[in-house]
């Protein structure tokens, strides 16, 4: 451990933590058990005038990171002191000192290569939470990597860490990142020195990019001069790389089939916000930390009500099927499985079965009208359809009579005088014939009576 010696007045040096292009990071600790993460910045303030307009820049960032901690944030880390070092007069800003690992270390082995879909829309929600809570009262984060945002092993939380650059002038931001070990991360913008809010969004799409498919968009070839342009002009000009793809390629190889199936269904909204934080031009990306959480919410919103509608077919297409199992189980008492029935049902859906009692009075309405109808047919054979009268026969007058006994003329007289009253009775007949009444015609019922 390096030597220790006082940062200032009652703030101790624990050794340094992790060094880079913007500065050094130490573990500080107050007298006592209280401990921290102190940040120095490489450049020296000389003078400590408010004539000096670095110090007056110096200030002015200082009471914006303040400003943070009013109301305080569990996915901000918290600012504790600031101030400028006793010897060499390096601006310095303290921090809570977060214990566990940052995202760089959970990307590396033993760790997952990728984050499953759960803990990346995760991160995501709570590094654009810690965002809307910087921006809001004005303050830039510009460094914004996966070594700068820690997981809490005590809250659970992920914190953003680190504010060192937001307390730098122009140039000195300009000169860091000559130096820088996160070209990376940076936005087109900031090659100009720029540090806008939209800058932070940038390079908050990185950290998602390099989460979702375990590698940054343009990695860095090597630590030299070339490397850091050529990262810096694909940041410029190049397109980003499928995320899908590359998702797909560095899966786990120890994850299961289903598993591998179910971490590539990608969001939608996820990945149109990923595209539109990635933009080439700041204006085309959301315009601050608020911007980019309320589409975080939204978009969660809008995926937590369709995949409810999902999974509610889902539950009833999977009771359907263990209520059909079930009863593939049961037996009959003949040993018959209810499967067996079920199948037969199948396969005739449009079979209908009646009851028995039903079915008697059906053929018994049946019977019914086929006697009527039977009845109809030959009471109009037998009967007809004419009237004939039925006259009494004048010959039943005559009787025999004995030829013997009579003589031939007496028989003719007798033969004209009955023939003569034959015709009478006849004519009186039909004088007095009364014709039977016509047969009224009947409506036949359904068709046939």
């Amino acid at each position: 451990m390096s030597k220790v010696f006082t940062i200032a007045d009652g703030l101790e040096n624990l050794g340094a933590l992790r060094t880079g292009g913007q500065g050094s990071v130490y573990k500080g600790r107050r007298y006592g058990p209280i401990y921290s993460a102190v940040k120095l910045i490489p450049t020296p303030l000389y003078t400590e005038d408010q004539n000096d307009k670095n110090y007056r820049n110096y200030l002015n960032e200082v009471a914006k990171l303040q400003k943070v901690n009013e109301n305080p944030s569990p996915n901000v880390v918290k600012i504790l002191s600031s101030g400028i070092t006793e010897s060499g007069s390096f601006p310095f800003i303290e921090m809570e000192y977060i214990e566990g690992p940052d995202l760089a270390e959970l990307l590396q082995a033993p760790h997952d290569k990728i984050f499953t879909l759960k803990e990346l829309i995760k991160v995501a929600d709570q590094l654009a939470c810690a965002l809307a809570h910087c921006h809001k009262v004005g303050v830039k984060h510009g460094d914004i990597k996966s070594n700068n945002v820690k997981y809490n092993i005590h809250t659970g939380n992920y914190v953003l860490l680190d504010f060192g650059l937001a307390i730098m002038t122009e140039e000195q931001r300009r000169s860091s990142m000559r130096h820088a070990g996160a070209i990376e991360f940076m936005a087109p913008e900031q090659n100009e020195g720029k540090m806008l809010l939209q800058t932070d969004i940038y390079s908050y799409g990185i950290i998602l990019y390099e989460l979702l498919t375990g590698q940054v968009p343009f990695p860095l070839p090597g630590n030299g001069d070339t490397g850091h342009n050529a990262v810096m002009v694909s940041h410029m000009e190049q397109d980003i790389p499928n995320a899908a793809t590359l998702r797909k390629a560095n899966l786990p190889e120890h994850w299961s089939e289903d598993k591998k199936v179910l971490e590539m269904q990608i969001p939608d909204w996820f990945m149109r916000l990923l595209h539109k934080c990635l933009q080439k031009n700041p204006e085309e990306r959301f315009a601050d930390g608020t911007d980019l959480h309320n589409n975080i919410i939204n978009g969660s919103l809008s995926a937590a009500s369709a995949q409810t509608d999902a999974l509610s077919a889902v539950a009833l297409n999977t009771e359907n099927t263990r209520l059909r199992e079930q009863l593939a189980a049961i037996k009959g008492a003949d040993g018959t499985s209810y499967n067996h029935y079920l199948n037969v049902f199948e396969r005739d859906k449009r079979m209908v079965v009646i009851s028995k009692k039903l079915l008697i009075g059906v053929v018994s309405i049946a019977g019914l009208f086929l006697s009527l109808f039977l009845f109809k047919v030959f009471s109009s054979k037998t009967n007809g359809n004419t009237y004939a009268p039925v006259y009494e026969s004048p010959y039943t007058f005559l009787k025999p009579y004995n030829t013997d006994s009579m003589m031939r003329a007496e028989r003719e007289h007798v033969i004209r005088l009955r023939m003569d009253s034959i015709d009478r009775i006849k004519a009186t007949q039909q004088k007095n014939y009364i014709p039977p009444p016509a047969k009224k015609k009947r409506k036949k019922f359904l068709g046939i009576f």
